[in-house]
């Protein structure tokens, strides 16, 4: 509704794409090898449904159809991001697009996969980042995997005129609770525009009650 949260974080980043294009925007990958090793890893296949939380205009969701998989959703704030992927994908019906704020809206459906790569250090609020915890916990099958990313403590301090929360590796142990984090990674990301952003990144496993 127009005034609201929502409203207002969905207008920043539709002026963002916008303005900036998604190739150029600093978070771009042509190659996302970081999160493809870690859903190697955790031995995620093209029968395992797969949402990408904030996934916006990237690229994951071409390399995941590339090798088969053939249930995917990609969950982004901004309509403008989500229709320059589906139009560069010509519109897969292997993927699901979904114009939502991950902190209000309401999963209609578990996934086997939760990926996200920048989305948790744009929440800087406490009661925000425990909404995403749950969130991530209502979206995903028993014993479903997780990949995260988020910039590290010595990463950048705002990121697209917005503050953002930094994250150590125990951070993001401490932040998700009672799961299974079975592999940890430091990635320096090289932006477009030639800039230097360390991220850390857990990926693991929620534990079946």
């Amino acid at each position: 509704m127009p005034g609201s949260p929502d409203a207002g974080r969905a207008a920043h980043w539709d002026d963002r794409y916008r303005s900036v294009g998604p190739t150029a925007a600093s978070w771009f990958e042509e190659q996302p090898t970081t999160s493809l090793d870690l859903l190697a890893a955790l031995d995620v296949r093209p029968l395992n449904s797969v949402i990408d939380v904030g996934g916006g205009a990237s690229t994951l969701v071409d390399h995941l159809l590339a090798v088969g998989h053939t249930e995917l959703a990609v969950l982004d704030v901004s309509a403008v991001a989500l229709a320059a992927a589906r139009h560069r994908i010509d519109d897969d019906p292997a993927v699901t697009w979904i114009q939502a704020d991950v902190l209000t809206w309401n999963p209609p459906r578990r996934w086997d996969v939760w990926h996200d790569r920048a989305v948790l250090h744009f929440l800087v609020d406490d009661t925000d980042r425990q909404t995403y915890v749950t969130q991530l916990r209502r979206s995903l099958t028993p014993g479903g995997a997780f990949v995260i990313g988020a910039f590290a403590e010595d990463g950048p301090t705002e990121c697209s005129a917005l503050p953002v929360r930094r994250y150590s590796i125990d951070d993001l142990d401490d932040l998700l609770g009672d799961v299974d984090v079975l592999h940890r990674r430091r990635h320096l990301h090289r932006t477009p525009g030639g800039a230097n952003q360390p991220f850390n990144w857990i990926a693991g496993r929620l534990r079946c009650a």
